[in-house]
C-alpha cells in the first residue's frame, strides 16, 4: 500500500486532463443510469479495497465538520460544542471547522478512528463515489483521486463504463 500512495499524487496528476475532460462531458450528458453505475462500481471496488490499510484521507485531509457532527461529537466526548471546538477544530478560509491539524488528530496508529460511530458526515460519505447525482461533485472527485486509491480506481473503472 505504501508504494501505491506514494505513487498516487503523480497518477492522478497524469490522469487529471482526461479526468477532467471525462466529467466535463460527463456533466452536460450524464447517462440515465449513473446512479445505479456508480453505486456498483463503488460497491465492488470496496470489496477489493480495506480502507484500514491506507488511510491516505485522514493522514493527509481533514473534513468538514458540520454543526450536527460537532453536537455529536462533543456529546460523546461528554463535553460542550464550544470547548469540543476549541479543543479540536479551526475556521478556515470558506468559514467551516476543520481540524486544527492533520493527521486528523481521532486516528489511531493503527489506522482505525477513535471517534468512528460519530465520525463528520464527510468522512462517512469518503469519497463520495456513490453520491446520488454523481456528476456534479467533479471537482471534488478530481482532489480525491490524488488521496484515496479506491477513488482513483473507480474512475478509472468509470472511464471504461461511460464511453
Amino acid at each position: 500500500m505504501e508504494e501505491v500512495l506514494r505513487e498516487l499524487p503523480q497518477k492522478a496528476k497524469e490522469k487529471h486532463n482526461e479526468n477532467k475532460k471525462f466529467f466535463t462531458k460527463l456533466k452536460k450528458k450524464a447517462p440515465k443510469n449513473l446512479d445505479y453505475i456508480m453505486q456498483e462500481l463503488h460497491d465492488a471496488e470496496f470489496k477489493r479495497t480495506d480502507c484500514l490499510t491506507c488511510a491516505n484521507c485522514c493522514k493527509t485531509t481533514g473534513p468538514l465538520f458540520t454543526n450536527a457532527d460537532v453536537e455529536r461529537i462533543s456529546k460523546s466526548f461528554r463535553m460542550k460544542p464550544q470547548k469540543f471546538i476549541e479543543t479540536y477544530l479551526r475556521v478556515d478560509e470558506e468559514n467551516d471547522f476543520v481540524l486544527q491539524q492533520t493527521p486528523c488528530t481521532f486516528l489511531g496508529a493503527d489506522n482505525y478512528c477513535s471517534i468512528y460511530d460519530v465520525r463528520p458526515k464527510a468522512c462517512r460519505e469518503f469519497p463520495h463515489t456513490d453520491r446520488k447525482k454523481f456528476q456534479q461533485i467533479s471537482n471534488l472527485t478530481l482532489k480525491n483521486v490524488a488521496i484515496c486509491p479506491a477513488a482513483f480506481n473507480i474512475v478509472e473503472e468509470m472511464k471504461k463504463v461511460i464511453k
